[in-house]
């Protein structure tokens, strides 16, 4: 009898726990960045996913030089683009190259050439376009050094920053917000001081990775103020062909012309406030913007954005790993929406400061972005996807050009789907399959037909590339794929054969095109059929998988085993498919955690090992994984992955986080356990609420 009534009680106690709500506010604001003194590496960002604004510990960009190592003071957009005059009149065909890698045809690739024409070209496409700051606003005349009591929070629920100082004896509070349907962001100073607001306008560096702020070029651009009256002026920032509008509305104040590039609001009052809106046409309304409007506006949709998506609770684990990781996750979905769903592909760094010159990197998308199906908010996904569809004849240009059906995802592109020329991206190709997964995510968190019948000419023309793109081994009667570099970057083109998570895409990428055919009521192609039925299984040996077929050096190579384990994301990234033996991949498993160097890896290494994990059943490896003490899993205060000092975020880390705890608690198809990815051993008491499972 007394058994009967724990069991019962034990059953009563696992109920409450699995109905029990998730205190949602709670659960975000006891993960709020606080910040109490300045950390470079800690600005905190406002946005709305197409524009964003990161700020030092004033709650503005008043100190721009001393971040600029850190994470920098961006005011960064994905319409504001630049490029340089071309004054040499390069053109795209003068850096392309042709290989032949045994297709059977001549295949031309963007390159980085070596000859001076050639080099120059080159050089020029990859630096332009490149993506720009918009303006730093910021108090004028303050020193970082004499700052005091400061008192910084951002409200991650309510999507606004509040942030208390004391300079000179003077108490300084300011509020700072992103509007949620316009690129505007709104100000509430209540300063006695009456410290002047600056509005500065550089001219892009157009460097590899930097803060994008060139101070020393102020005859190469202009800042025009159009109109001014009734507080609203309008503001034209024009460099060379580029140009946009910011249009200021201010209450208490006054402004004024301080450069050639630069203005500054003077207040008149202790307490005041201003708007600027941001755009690329000239705004064809001029009407006064209200701060408290578009302050509530914020709160609307991040409430809205907490309340409606997937959110994970790890306050009732008695693991001391779980707080941690409790708050990589909340401030993770804050930085993805703040940096990552716009109308165009995010770049690495987001909307915070430029990497690869600001460029989108298309192998990323899928670590930026399938997250969002996953946690509840697939209209955030829905923004990006028909960039896709905006591109399309680039991409099917590229394909052509290589002697190839259907279309070609290029790596480095920019809006407008430009390929930037690389000796390694041009030969990357597991970025093809990627749209493919992430048009499967969206219909499955939406359910929706009018999905497929929207991407169905997108998926079929990218697996019609894909198996254009194999070659049939007939002495071997399978599919191999060549000519390739690998997600694991240290494999060169003209001599990798089957690396296997490209071969497992590859599989999963026309499995999936196959069942989006039969889903619009048409045949299988049998084709596709035959090469999904022939491709090659995971080279192994020694019963660990081979970084590909033609390394069986592998795991006595030091350069084999550095840079990205992307064996393990064959299963972990991807399902199980019929080309791999799940006994050799736990070994790889095994080896990979106690052998590789974990210090040449990248953010989104770390979610690939625990995925991988999770699929096998090794709890306790994946929660090791996702927190392995490395440099490149590092996140910092405002929840930044670092890498090293030139990226000092690095969004795909977050992204590839919070797939990874997707897998960790709703599983994958045909799983049936709860909490899959957890140790069973009473210490990790995980409650979440609307995540999805994976393929």
């Amino acid at each position: 009898m007394k058994h009967r009534i724990l069991l019962t009680s034990l059953a009563l106690i696992l109920l409450v726990s699995c109905t029990e709500k998730i205190d949602r506010p709670a659960l975000v604001q006891r993960n709020n960045p606080h910040l109490t003194q300045i950390d470079t590496l800690a600005s905190l960002t406002v946005g709305n996913g197409h524009f964003a604004f990161t700020a030092d510990v004033t709650g503005l960009q008043s100190f721009p030089e001393l971040y600029s190592k850190g994470v920098p003071l961006g005011t960064m957009s994905d319409w504001g683009w630049h490029s340089f005059p071309n004054t040499e009149d390069y053109r795209p065909e003068e850096y392309l190259k042709s290989f032949d890698f045994g297709h059977g045809h001549e295949e031309v690739y963007a390159c980085q050439l070596k000859d001076p024409r050639g080099k120059g070209a080159s050089d020029y496409f990859r630096v332009n376009p490149h993506r720009l700051h918009l303006g730093v606003i910021g108090f004028e005349g303050l020193e970082a050094s004499s700052l005091e009591s400061i008192d910084q929070t951002l409200d991650m629920y309510d999507g606004v920053l509040s942030s208390r100082f004391e300079y000179e004896g003077t108490e300084v509070q300011v509020l700072s917000s992103c509007d949620s349907g316009r690129d505007m962001l709104a100000f509430s100073i209540d300063n006695p001081a009456h410290t002047p607001v600056a509005l500065r306008f550089p001219y892009p560096t157009g460097a590899h990775a930097d803060d994008a702020m060139d101070w020393t070029r102020d005859e190469l651009h202009q800042v025009e103020v159009l109109s001014d009256g009734g507080g609203v002026a309008l503001l034209r920032h024009s460099l060379e062909q580029s140009c946009y509008y910011v249009k200021l509305s201010y209450q208490g104040a006054s402004l004024s012309r301080s450069g050639r590039n630069a203005v500054r609001l003077v207040p008149q009052v202790d307490s005041w406030s201003f708007c600027a809106e941001f755009s690329l046409e000239r705004p064809l309304c001029m009407e006064s913007s209200d701060v408290p409007a578009s302050r509530n506006a914020s709160k609307e949709y991040w409430n809205k954005f907490w309340n409606e998506g997937g959110v994970v609770d790890f306050s009732r684990c008695t693991d001391p790993r779980a707080p941690e990781l409790e708050r990589r996750v909340v401030l993770s979905q804050y930085l993805l929406a703040v940096n990552c769903c716009g109308s165009n592909p995010p770049q690495e760094t987001g909307l915070t400061y430029n990497s690869w010159y600001g460029r989108p990197h298309m192998e990323m998308i899928w670590w930026h972005q399938a997250q969002f199906a996953l946690w509840g908010h697939e209209d955030l996904l829905e923004r990006t996807l028909p960039w896709y569809e905006s591109v399309e004849p680039i991409a099917r240009g590229i394909a052509e050009r290589q002697g190839f059906k259907g279309v070609r995802w290029m790596k480095m592109t920019d809006p407008w789907g430009g390929e930037a020329p690389s000796n390694v991206g041009s030969f990357l190709i597991w970025q093809q399959p990627h749209v493919i997964y992430l048009a499967e995510l969206l219909y499955r968190a939406k359910g929706d037909k009018a999905v497929i019948e929207r991407y169905f000419p997108l998926i079929q023309s990218t697996a019609e590339f894909m198996a254009d793109y194999v070659s049939y081994d007939a002495d071997n009667d399978r599919y191999i794929l060549k000519g390739c570099i690998a997600a694991q970057e240290t494999l060169k083109a003209d001599k990798t054969v089957n690396p296997p998570f490209e071969l497992s895409y590859w599989h999963f990428g026309l499995s999936t095109a196959q069942l989006w055919r039969e889903r619009m009521g048409l045949e299988r192609d049998a084709n596709w059929d035959e090469i999904i039925s022939k491709l090659s299984p995971l080279a192994q040996k020694d019963s660990l998988y081979l970084a590909a077929e033609s390394e069986p050096d592998t795991y006595s190579t030091l350069s084999m085993y550095s840079d990205h384990m992307a064996v393990l994301a064959a299963m972990g990234v991807l399902p199980k498919t019929a080309q791999m033996d799940e006994a050799i991949m736990r070994n790889t498993l095994d080896w990979v955690c106690d052998n590789w160097n974990w210090d040449k890896t990248w953010g989104w290494d770390f979610p690939t090992t625990c995925m991988n994990a999770v699929r096998l059943g090794e709890r306790e490896k994946a929660i090791e994984a996702i927190l392995m003490p490395q440099r490149t899993n590092t996140y910092l205060p405002n929840g930044h992955n670092y890498q090293d000092a030139r990226l000092r975020c690095y969004l795909p880390g977050n992204g590839g986080l919070l797939t990874a705890v997707a897998l960790m608690c709703a599983g994958w198809d045909g799983c049936t356990e709860r909490n899959p990815g957890f140790p069973k051993d009473g210490t990790w008491d995980v409650r979440w609420e609307g995540l999805k499972p994976l393929p």
